[in-house]
């Protein structure tokens, strides 16, 4: 008996630990533009398109306890301002021609950060499995705070 109830207590806690959050932006630090729910251990990624080749980029984060963590990064090719920087993550072939950063597992500070919106042919956007909310649309060439609240 005393061993289902300290099982029982530990579920309990367990259960607790798990921390859904909401992933929110917000333009120039004010008005809210994306609210996404994310579970503890479920992920999201910021996606745009490259200035200059046009092809898509991903940043993708994970609600580890209701910390932001950046988990893993695709990148189609070595272009402009891309790249992998050794000791940062392992980089492996997507397959495709390009290649994916995985096991970054760098917190974010504050499980915050900002970014400057791309014009709508950039098109920075937030992607769930879900849904995917376009940051340019509503907040092109503006700064826009991501975090996880």
């Amino acid at each position: 008996m005393r061993g289902l109830l300290a099982g029982g207590a530990l579920s309990l806690l367990l259960a607790s630990q798990a921390v859904a959050a909401d992933l929110v932006a917000r333009v120039d630090g004010g008005a809210e533009i994306a609210r996404l729910e994310v579970a503890d251990g479920d992920g999201w990624c910021v996606v745009w398109n490259h200035s200059v080749q046009g092809f898509e980029v991903q940043d993708c984060y994970e609600n580890r306890g209701g910390r932001m963590v950046l988990v893993r990064s695709h990148q189609p090719d070595f272009a402009a301002g891309l790249g992998h920087i050794p000791g940062r993550g392992r980089q492996v072939t997507d397959g495709e021609g390009g290649y994916w950063i995985l096991e970054i597992d760098e917190p974010v500070p504050g499980d915050a950060y900002t970014l400057r919106a791309g014009s709508a042919a950039v098109d920075h956007r937030l992607r769930t499995q879900s849904r995917e909310v376009s940051l340019s649309a509503v907040a092109a060439r503006r700064a826009v705070r991501i975090a996880l609240e």
